[in-house]
C-alpha cells in the first residue's frame, strides 16, 4: 500500500472524497489541525499588501530584540 497528501481547491474536495470513499481499502484522514482557516489567510494576504519596507527589520535585529526581551 501506498500513501498519498494531496492538496486539493476547496470547492473540488468534495467530489475528491466521494470518488475515493468507493475505492475499497482505501482510507481518509481529514487531518485539519494544522489547517490555516480562510479568513486569516486573507488576513495575512492584505497585511503583506499593505505593508512598506520601512515596516520590516533584518533577522538579525529581530533575534536581537528577541533575546533583549528574553533574557532580562
Amino acid at each position: 500500500m501506498r500513501q498519498l497528501t494531496v492538496t486539493i481547491p476547496d470547492d473540488f474536495y468534495e467530489t475528491f472524497v466521494s470518488f475515493f470513499k468507493h475505492i475499497p481499502d482505501v482510507s481518509i484522514d481529514e487531518n485539519t489541525a494544522n489547517e490555516v482557516p480562510l479568513w486569516q489567510q486573507e488576513m495575512v494576504l492584505e497585511r503583506m499588501k499593505n505593508a512598506k519596507p520601512e515596516d520590516f527589520i533584518s533577522w538579525e535585529e529581530s533575534k536581537k530584540r528577541l533575546n533583549a526581551k528574553w533574557n532580562k
